[in-house]
């Protein structure tokens, strides 16, 4: 699908890239009554993808927006590496995720010092982004299918290589897949201005 604006930042190469992915095409959200394809969907006003984007561009961090009409996660994640090879890192950040917070994104970037990966995790529940380190080129550079980088997550666990990391951003851990996901992330959207907390349509 068309993408707004420009599909690579110009920040400094010193920082890991973020992965934009935004190649899925949607099933479960047209499946369950989206009339358009979820990334797309208006939230508060604006294409769910925009409010991804608009945290990313507030991080500060470089990034890639890969939405080359791949088969399955694991190839979106391998091509958006190949394209930004020579990055020190990667976080890794599906397209549906509308909440994130720019403060998170630099968090997980940050906590790649010293480790191979980098998970957010919210009140025990892992989420997006997670962030991967240069020693990971290879084995992200082969994924294919719909698993995602699971196996690297998994093989970086079991060397000790991961670091877990608390935030306090519900954002990581709510993806857009259907029609009601969209109108629950309305309402934390909604909540979270009403805090004065800012996110989402520009309000960073």
């Amino acid at each position: 699908m068309p993408m707004p604006g420009p599909a690579r930042s110009t920040a400094p190469a010193s920082s890991p890239v973020v992965l934009v992915l935004a190649s899925g095409r949607g099933e479960r959200f047209a499946a369950s009554g989206g009339a358009a394809h979820k990334l797309r969907a208006l939230l508060h006003g604006q294409p769910l993808l925009e409010h991804t984007l608009a945290a990313v561009r507030a991080s500060g961090l470089p990034w890639h927006v890969e939405d080359g009409g791949h088969p399955g996660m694991g190839d979106s994640i391998a091509a958006a590496v190949r394209a930004t090879a020579g990055a020190p890192g990667w976080l890794v950040l599906p397209g549906d995720l509308p909440l994130i917070r720019p403060d998170t994104l630099r968090s997980i970037a940050s906590a790649l010092s010293g480790c191979a990966v980098a998970v957010p995790v919210h009140r025990q529940e892992r989420g997006h982004p997670v962030g991967f380190a240069a020693q990971c080129l290879p084995g992200l550079q082969a994924l294919q299918g719909e698993r995602g980088a699971a196996s690297v997550l998994r093989q970086q666990a079991q060397q000790g290589r991961v670091r877990w990391v608390e935030v306090d951003d519900e954002g990581t851990v709510t993806d857009v897949d259907t029609v009601q996901d969209l109108e629950r992330a309305a309402q934390i959207l909604l909540a979270r201005k009403g805090r004065g907390g800012g996110g989402g349509g520009g309000g960073y």
